[in-house]
């Protein structure tokens, strides 16, 4: 017997939703074929069977929300049990739709990799629990299955500790591979051990748990004044929920506002979208010009581009430009990324919105496609409102918000003349950067957006 436990779904992802099952139970499934679907709160994915053979239980139907490293199915694969020792049911139980979760785990703050116990696993638990010791995606542990890698043993070189399929090729390579099904042993030293910052966080992270004079009260019965319906918080709802008190509490915000004469590059963009039509990005909007100007703004004020780790007090610029935006889902917010702004053409950049923002509607996102961001756009400028003040995506340090492009009277050459003026509004974290920062940064924006010649020149 085969119990699958629900494997890592991406970082910072710790439950889903199951949408689906496409088996039941008593029947039978191949190695690979769909088991089910899982929606997280950055995407629905598809969860493969690792094992072929009958199904014996799932569990938690749809609508139940299920934890990374809780079984979801038990599999009869063929292979033998100890002797007169009955099927045991799965070790954890899944929570059913609506549940609350465990108060510990609720606040429980991530702190990358999990590290093993100090005492090293039982042989029982190092059977049971193969899919929870290190990190690494579904496709992954399907090579290691199909090479005979235990995959406990190999050394991960993936970014936040993670297994990567080149690991475990080159573990092969080195004629290391495991018979399967043989007993996995606890990880190396290198392999558990946390820079001492990571593994400081937890007792870190309690001083944020208290906040002053912050006394939340229980909500009235709203039942008493009428008819009221009760909906659960869940998936992308419950995810935008955290990040947004964990922003507006923990980043003090601060944002400035300004105009961009769009005029001109109104009138270029129409005359390139009608050039582009049927083409890839031949949708052209205002955004894919944005971007292309944000991305020369985060190159002169790198301040922007980072993000600060309060656990050791430092400040973390990267190096690459990966610009984030807001798309309005029937689920809720998800914000997809625009990888490597700062190498791909306006029209490159189009495409790529089109083709993020057409996968985060229909629910199917890559979750690569929403990890890795530097910097989020905002734009409710299709949906109406003459501006906003955003809250930043944490552990972002700043985000652009678009307001709708109006015509308006202005004084040019001491003259009145109507123009196309575009509402921006930044907002930053305060701790790492100044009001000056951002005039700087807004003023550049607009200096770019105002004339399409100095924005293609520039970037």
């Amino acid at each position: 017997m085969y119990e699958f436990k629900l494997p890592d779904l991406g970082e910072g992802i710790h439950e889903g939703e199951v949408l689906k099952w496409y088996v039941a139970e008593g029947g039978p499934i191949a190695e690979d074929a769909p088991l089910c679907d899982i929606e997280t709160d950055k995407a629905a994915v598809t969860i493969p069977s690792p094992k072929g053979g009958r199904v014996v239980a799932l569990n938690g139907k749809p609508g139940a929300i299920v934890k990374t490293g809780q079984v979801i199915a038990v599999i009869d694969d063929g292979s033998a049990t100890a002797k007169g020792e009955p099927l045991k049911p799965p070790s954890e139980g899944v929570a059913p739709a609506g549940a609350p979760d465990e108060p510990a785990r609720r606040g429980e703050p991530v702190t990358g990799p999990r590290r093993a116990e100090a005492t090293a696993p039982t042989a029982e638990q190092r059977t049971t629990s193969s899919l929870t010791l290190v990190a690494a995606a579904p496709a992954t542990r399907r090579i290691a299955r199909e090479l005979g890698v235990d995959i406990n043993l190999v050394t991960a070189t993936g970014k936040g500790g993670r297994v990567t399929a080149d690991d475990v090729k080159n573990f092969a390579a080195q004629g290391k591979s495991a018979p399967v099904g043989a007993v996995a042993v606890a990880p190396t030293a290198a392999q558990t051990a946390a820079p001492a910052a990571a593994t400081q966080q937890p007792q870190s992270a309690t001083a944020f748990q208290k906040i002053p004079f912050l006394d939340i009260e229980p909500l009235p019965d709203f039942a008493q004044w009428g008819q009221v319906t009760r909906e659960p918080l869940r998936s992308i709802r419950r995810r935008v929920a955290h990040r947004m008190v964990t922003s507006m509490i923990l980043v003090p915000h601060v944002a400035h506002m300004d105009e961009a004469d769009v005029t001109l590059l109104e009138a270029f963009r129409k005359r390139e979208q009608q050039h582009h039509q049927g083409q890839p990005g031949g949708h052209l909007t205002l955004l894919p010009f944005v971007i292309k100007a944000v991305t020369a703004g985060l190159r002169a004020t790198p301040a922007f581009n980072a993000s600060l780790d309060p656990f050791v007090e430092e400040i973390v610029y990267k190096q690459y430009f990966n610009i984030g935006l807001a798309v309005d889902t029937g689920r809720g917010l998800i914000v997809p990324v625009v990888k490597g702004t700062d190498h791909k053409s306006i029209m490159q950049i189009s495409a790529e919105i089109e083709r993020l923002a057409l996968a985060a509607r229909d629910g199917k996102s890559d979750v690569e496609d929403l990890r890795g961001g530097t910097f989020t756009i905002t734009n409710i400028g299709p949906l109406g409102g003459t501006a906003l003040i955003p809250a930043i995506n944490y552990p972002e340090v700043a985000i652009l918000g678009m307001g709708r492009v109006q015509e308006k009277p202005v004084v040019r050459d001491g003259q009145i003349v109507i123009r196309k003026l575009l509402p921006l509004t930044l907002a930053f974290d305060h701790r790492i950067a100044d009001g000056a920062d951002a005039a700087r940064f807004v003023s550049e924006l607009v200096r770019q957006l105002s004339d399409p010649n100095l924005l293609l020149l520039e970037s």
